[in-house]
């Protein structure tokens, strides 16, 4: 076991970054403690139950597993042995409002041969040329931005990458948008719409988000991941893993304010007015919250800040049920697209408003990744699905009528039923969510759901870092530096760490040592004393 030091840590929020960075923390020897205002750890990584069956309505998409490799080796496990999961042969299927679909697949041949037929020859030369690219873009971006700390700035990327990554830095395509850089890729605007949806992975539209999101489609062709139980069991099993490296994980801690003294934090207060001392408080919440005073003034100054209303990423209308299902077989990940994508954003971002003809992702978690429906789900004669809706962040700014949300539900389910695809839900067995839920569960972000949209080339340079201008405070998440989604907030917790123990480095009193390898076990929650 790794001998302690003088670090006490506190980490506010057992969401993915706050759990990898107490694992990595804790296996260097810092004192742990991780207070969760839920009653489970997991952050956005949420479950509810319908009809009887837990269903994941969070994220849904699983990639860049090398990420959490890395946290269990940091504390000398495999995550295999407390996880068991399986590439998925498809990636996703897309119908398309005229009808016609596509599937995408982990093999690049079967994908070109399944966009010959869909397109011709023509399109599978350009979306050879499109995976080139974007493996090229991904290649640049991820030593020098991803997986490192925040950049100064653009100057600051282009010193990183030296004078031999000059050349590839200049053409990336940071400077114009994604939409652009797909009208010139693709002949076929089907194409062009499918690739644009990677824009939305961080909440952002394709006409203002810049061309490098295209890395996404290589991250996904690299290897998307089913996890056997649900996504949720990816923070039980961090929990778990954080746990065995020492860390104590409190939930139903519902954190207050931050203590100062002398202009650096002292740790944290909680609602019943428990005081939780620490040398460092780790914030794995939106830098939202701090900026809007939730944690108190010295935190407030810490961070930039609010971000304006029209500076938000994109929030959610969600829906979980159990249904049956008539019509074509669905994948665990589709997407069914709407008439007019411009329209679609333009209506959400520029009119506020829940799209009348929606896109709608529905991941369908009883299939597997060739489409099978489970046996539990064939005898319950229901399959669990949830589907997710583009919308504003306005949670904070005005509720979402009965009205409305029922309109943008009907619109929903109305895109599935011209695709062929008809759910029936038994009565009242939905669980919704609008932006106003989410602006509730999570403060700070009026429902936004990963911090900062990414519009303009130089949107990603303005995400916090790990280091705030309060000694002893750092920020770690899906709002800040690298960015949004399970793998980019893991590497986020990972550079927080890093950057927690480099400052500490002359306090410790020995180097870091792993952790040895132990039986999986469930977190352990406790209720918080005072």
């Amino acid at each position: 076991m790794a001998q302690r030091n003088s670090v006490r840590t506190v980490i506010v929020g057992a969401g993915v970054a706050g759990l990898a960075a107490a694992v990595r923390l804790a296996a260097g020897g810092a004192a742990v403690t991780v207070l969760e205002k839920e009653g489970r750890p997991g952050g956005k990584l949420r479950t509810a139950l319908v009809e009887g069956r837990a269903v994941d309505v969070g994220p849904t998409v699983f990639t860049l597993r090398d990420v959490f490799d890395d946290i269990f080796a940091a504390a000398g496990e495999r995550l295999d042995d407390h996880l068991t999961l399986e590439r998925s042969e498809t990636i996703a299927r897309h119908v398309f409002s005229d009808g016609s679909r596509l599937d995408l697949f982990a093999d690049a041949a079967r994908s070109e041969e399944a966009i010959g037929d869909f397109a011709g020859a023509r399109s599978v030369a350009e979306y050879r040329a499109f995976c080139a690219r974007a493996r090229d873009v991904y290649e640049t971006l991820a030593p020098i931005f991803m997986r490192a700390e925040r950049p100064s700035g653009p100057l600051g990327l282009v010193a990183r990458a030296g004078p031999t990554g000059l050349p590839a830095i200049l053409r990336i395509g940071a400077q114009t948008t994604l939409w652009k850089a797909l009208s010139a890729e693709f002949s076929d605007p089907r194409l062009r719409q499918l690739f644009a949806r990677y824009a939305t992975y961080n909440g952002s539209s394709p006409f203002a988000a810049p061309a490098t999101l295209m890395l996404i489609a290589h991250v996904e062709q690299e290897g998307v991941w089913l996890i056997e139980g649900g996504m949720h069991r990816l923070a039980e099993a961090l929990a778990a893993l954080a746990e065995r490296c020492g860390a104590t994980i409190r939930c139903g801690a519902d954190v207050e304010a931050m203590e100062t003294r002398a202009g650096r934090a002292t740790g944290v207060r909680l609602a019943g007015g428990e005081v939780v001392p620490a040398d460092v408080v780790l914030a794995n919440c939106d830098a939202g919250a701090l900026s809007d005073g939730l944690f108190g003034e010295a935190a407030r100054r810490a961070v930039d800040p609010p971000i304006q209303r029209s500076e938000r990423s994109l929030s959610a209308f969600t829906i979980a049920l159990a249904a049956r299902t008539e019509g074509p077989d669905l994948l665990r990940h589709n997407v069914f697209f709407s008439r007019d994508y411009r329209r679609e954003f333009d209506r959400i971002l520029s009119g506020r408003a829940l799209p009348d003809d929606p896109t709608v992702y529905v991941c369908a978690s009883d299939r597997d990744g060739e489409g099978a429906l489970s046996a539990e789900a064939a005898q319950a004669g229901t399959e669990r699905l949830f589907l997710i809706i583009n919308a504003p962040a306005d949670g904070d700014f005005r509720p979402f009528s009965a009205e409305e949300v029922e309109r943008c539900a009907s619109a929903a389910f109305s895109r599935l039923a011209e695709s062929g695809l008809r759910v029936a839900p038994p009565p009242g067995s939905m669980h919704r969510s609008t932006p106003s839920d989410f602006a509730r569960l999570f403060p700070g972000t009026g429902g936004a759901l990963y911090g900062r949209a990414s519009h303009g080339s130089t949107a990603s340079f303005r995400r916090p870092g790990a280091r705030t201008r309060l000694k002893g405070l750092y920020l770690c998440g899906g709002s800040a530096h690298p960015g949004a989604g399970l793998p980019m907030a893991a590497l986020s917790g990972k550079i927080a760490s890093d950057a927690i123990l480099a400052d500490h480095a002359s306090t410790r009193a020995s180097r870091p040592a792993a952790m040895p390898g132990g039986m999986w076990t469930r977190f352990r929650p406790t209720e918080p004393s005072g």
